[in-house]
Order: structure tokens, then C-alpha cells, then sequence
């Protein structure tokens, strides 16, 4: 019977983390708490959109910049040596826009408002950037708002994503400020893995706004698909050539501002923002192999002996919710003893009710949930690949070497 009380109490140990993610989860902030009107003398957003090879995207999140309800805006496509016709297509959109904005029976150039889009040519990529920052980079030269917008090509903006976000920015007195969307998940793979992913970001971050708040650039994070900056403090850092070679250039911008002491905070948008980052189990391994090992170095304090063996554990924490799965599975076959029973019955159950929630939180069927393992087994293979690539990094036909 000692032995019962002892599998039971290690259970219950082994489900202590998982009441602390969701407990610290409770710290989060919805942009829905910051007004969707503009505010008054509404200053400028420059929204800059990096786009290469994005024919497929463009159109969706052009349209959905220019209907956001704020009053001020320019936006700047820059078109990173697309073979695609997507600067051709943002272009179509541009004139469509100007066509649409034109004063009826006003003959002068002078009086007719200014075009709202421009679409500019990435220059030749530079030595040590990756293409995405030096897109943004060359967006925010010729952008002129005091606060600069970087999003994605792939995503879509609510019409109150922008007046909202910058009412929280100047609430908050945030430097940069950013959110979490919505994933769009629609294939088996993209159900299956992507929760399980934003899963144990979660688990790493904690809440948002006890991210927010902290002043420690390891425990900061940003959202590269929608950073909203203040051009002054953006630009005293260098802009994004402070991160030109780092592939997760999104968290490591939101860690170089925490470190020059200024604000970076993030909210939840998931009614304003929305993503689909991957389309196939093929662009899910592609897209997050790139990020996860060169990406994840800039989250944890590696020292020299760390660094060596980080490639060796990293696939490790992917692979953790199994572990009641597994106990349970080996218990039942008799492998194991009746203690490693309860182990895995009030493990794995409070485990399951977990991912459920994960799941369901992620705008999915709550039975998703039942494929976290598969998920775990997954996302455990892109990491080890990602670790075994170190560095090295592939994507939109470059390749680049990780700071």
C-alpha cells in the first residue's frame, strides 16, 4: 500500500507544472481592453509588410490593412526578389486603393489624397542579413509615421487590430509592443502539431503580462507577426540590424529593446489577428526546424559546457507529456506494477484534461486533444532535426548562417 501512496504522490508532482502553466496563464491581458476608437490626433502608422514569394497571401493581408478602422496610415510592401507575381499583385491592390480614395471631378494631382501604398524593391541582400529583416529594414527607411508596423505577409488584421493596438501602446508607455493572434489550422497536420508547439511556448513564457512586465531580456518574447514600434526608440537600437542575424529575429528584437532598458509588452488578440503559418506537415518540419534550435539558443543562459550538450537534450521536453502515456500503457501490459497504474491513471488523466484544453482553447474540437501524443512524437523529431542542423538555416530558397 506504500507503494501506492508513493506512485500517487509522484503523480501528483509529476501534474504540479501543469497547474502552474495554466495558473500562470491567468496573467494575460486582451487587447479587447483597449478602445477601438483612434485616438485623437491619430499619429501616423507606418504598417511595412516584408513579402517574398507570398502570391498566395498578399492580397488577403493587403485587404486587411487597408480596412482597418484607424484613420492614419501608410503601408509599405516591399517585395524581397519575389518569382511569384507578388509585388505584381500589391501593386493591382495599390491602384485599386488609389482608384477607389480619388476625389470625384478634381482634375489636380494636388488635391487628390495621397496614395496609401507603395510598393517598394528589396535591394540586393546584404552580407550576414537574413531577407526578412532586411526587408523590414528597408521599409522602415523610406517609411515616414512615428510608429512603424511590421506584419506579416501571411496574416490578416480585424479592422480594430491597429486603433486598438496603438491606444495600448500609448496607455502603456510600450516601446514595442506586440500580440498574440489566432492560428488558422486547417489540415490534419497543422491540428495535430501547431497547439502542442504554442503549448510549450506557453509552459516557457508564462503569462503575458508577467512577461510584460519583466525586465529580464530571457523572459521576453514578441510575435513577428505583428510588432508595433515607436520609430524613435526602433531606431536608437539600429533597427533591425540589431537582429540581422538572428532567424528569430522577432524575440530577439523584443530582448534587445528589454535590454536597453525600454518597454516591450505583448498582449492576446486572438479576435484581431489571425495566422496561417503553415499549410502542410512539410512547411510545419520547414518552418519551425528553422526557428526552434538557432532560434532557441537566444532563450537560455548557454554557457560553454550547456552549448555542447544542448544539441543532445533538446528534442527532450517535446517528448514529456508521453511520459504518463507511456507508464500507463506499460502498467496495463503488465510490464509494470500496480503503483506505475496510479502513476499513469492520475497523470495521464490530468495530462489529457490539459491538452483538451489546449486544443480547445486553439479553436479546435476538444478531441484534438487525444493526438498530443502524436503531436509530442512530431515535434520531438523537428527538434532533433533542428538540433542536428545547428546553425544552419534554410528558407524561400536562401540559406544563412544563425548568430
Amino acid at each position: 500500500m506504500t507503494g501506492h501512496w508513493l506512485a500517487i504522490g509522484l503523480a501528483l508532482a509529476w501534474c504540479a507544472p501543469i497547474v502552474l502553466v495554466v495558473w500562470r496563464f491567468r496573467d494575460t491581458r486582451s487587447l479587447d481592453e483597449y478602445p477601438p476608437a483612434p485616438p485623437a490626433d491619430a499619429p501616423l502608422v507606418s504598417v511595412i509588410i516584408p513579402a517574398r514569394n507570398e502570391a498566395p497571401n498578399i492580397a488577403r493581408c493587403l485587404r486587411s490593412v487597408l480596412a482597418s478602422a484607424y484613420p492614419a496610415l501608410e503601408v509599405i510592401v516591399v517585395d524581397d526578389h519575389s518569382s511569384d507575381g507578388t509585388g505584381d499583385i500589391a501593386r493591382a491592390i495599390a491602384a485599386e486603393d488609389a482608384a477607389a480614395r480619388r476625389v470625384p471631378g478634381e482634375s489636380r494631382a494636388s488635391r487628390q489624397p495621397a496614395p496609401r501604398v507603395r510598393v517598394i524593391p528589396a535591394p540586393d541582400l546584404a552580407p550576414g542579413w537574413f531577407g526578412k529583416q532586411w526587408a523590414c529594414q528597408a521599409g522602415a527607411q523610406v517609411a515616414t509615421g512615428p510608429l512603424l508596423c511590421f506584419t506579416d505577409a501571411d496574416t490578416s488584421h480585424g479592422p480594430e487590430l491597429i486603433p486598438r493596438s496603438v491606444n495600448a501602446v500609448l496607455a502603456r508607455g510600450a516601446d514595442l509592443f506586440t500580440v498574440a493572434g489566432r492560428q488558422e489550422m486547417v489540415s490534419f497536420w497543422e491540428k495535430v502539431v501547431q497547439p502542442s508547439v504554442f503549448a510549450l511556448l506557453l509552459a516557457r513564457y508564462g503569462g503575458l503580462e508577467a512577461m510584460s512586465r519583466s525586465t529580464r531580456p530571457l523572459d521576453k518574447i514578441a510575435n513577428g507577426q505583428f510588432i508595433l514600434v515607436r520609430r524613435e526608440p526602433y531606431e536608437r537600437i539600429g533597427g533591425h540590424a540589431a537582429v540581422r542575424g538572428h532567424v528569430s529575429e522577432d524575440l530577439r528584437l523584443a530582448q534587445v529593446f528589454t535590454e536597453q532598458g525600454l518597454a516591450a509588452h505583448m498582449l492576446l488578440a486572438r479576435e484581431h489577428l489571425s495566422t496561417r503559418m503553415y499549410t502542410s506537415l512539410d512547411e510545419i518540419r520547414r518552418g519551425w526546424g528553422k526557428n526552434l534550435f538557432a532560434g532557441g539558443r537566444d532563450t537560455l543562459p548557454l554557457g560553454p559546457i550547456t552549448s555542447r550538450i544542448l544539441p543532445f537534450i533538446f528534442p527532450l521536453p517535446a517528448l514529456v507529456p508521453l511520459v504518463p502515456t507511456v507508464i500507463l500503457v506499460l502498467a496495463l501490459l503488465g510490464v509494470l506494477g500496480t503503483g506505475a497504474l496510479w502513476f499513469g491513471v492520475i497523470a495521464g488523466a490530468v495530462n489529457l484534461l490539459f491538452w483538451i484544453g489546449v486544443y480547445a482553447f486553439s479553436g479546435l474540437n476538444p478531441l484534438w486533444g487525444l493526438s498530443h501524443p502524436l503531436a509530442s512524437v512530431v515535434f520531438s523529431g523537428i527538434c532533433a532535426e533542428a538540433a542536428w542542423k545547428g546553425s544552419q538555416v534554410e528558407w524561400k530558397g536562401r540559406r544563412y548562417e544563425s548568430s
